[in-house]
């Protein structure tokens, strides 16, 4: 009578072998760099759209062109405009509220509930972000309109200083 205890124990620990040297190689190339050490490739670069030029979009956003609206004049631009992507809402706040500083927009009020909305004004325009979040994909609704007001005279009365933190009570 042979004894296969012996062969099915090798057999054994070569295979296990084989899984754990094939997860190690699996784990080395989510490191993130090539062999030169650059990082690896970032996501899509973020784009402005349409007549937009300082309002800069995530390139993971793609635009909605069934939803959006806008309109073009000499030198002006208006509507709203509808981008969704698989983007988490905190990400595209923080995306949005960094560059349109960037691009010479002052925030002037934020609300966040089930969407955060984000109010900025510049010069002679506002634009007013909708953020929302669902279950495969968030959405960011941008409007941007005319102000009627005068910004540049401080003496119209209108204040565009910042709200303080803590203006919009959370609980």
């Amino acid at each position: 009578m042979m004894n296969h205890g012996g062969f099915r124990k090798n057999a054994l620990t070569g295979v296990m072998l084989l899984f754990l040297l094939c997860g190690l190689a699996g784990c080395s190339s989510l490191k993130g760099n090539d062999a030169a050490g650059s990082p690896a490739a970032a996501g899509p670069a973020p784009l402005y759209y349409d007549g937009f030029n300082d309002i800069l979009i995530p390139g993971e956003l793609k635009p909605d062109r069934d939803a959006s609206s806008t309109f073009q004049s000499r030198g002006f631009a208006a509507g709203m405009m509808v981008f969704k992507g698989r983007v988490d809402r905190g990400s595209l706040v923080a995306f949005f509220k960094e560059n349109m500083a960037k691009d010479n927009w002052k925030l002037t009020g934020s609300v966040s509930t089930a969407k955060t909305i984000l109010l900025f004004l510049k010069e002679t325009r506002w634009c007013v972000i909708a953020i929302s979040e669902g279950a495969w994909q968030s959405k960011a609704e941008i409007s941007v309109l005319p102000s009627v007001l005068n910004i540049q005279n401080p003496s119209s009365g209108f204040d565009t200083s910042p709200l303080p933190e803590g203006a919009f009570p959370t609980n």
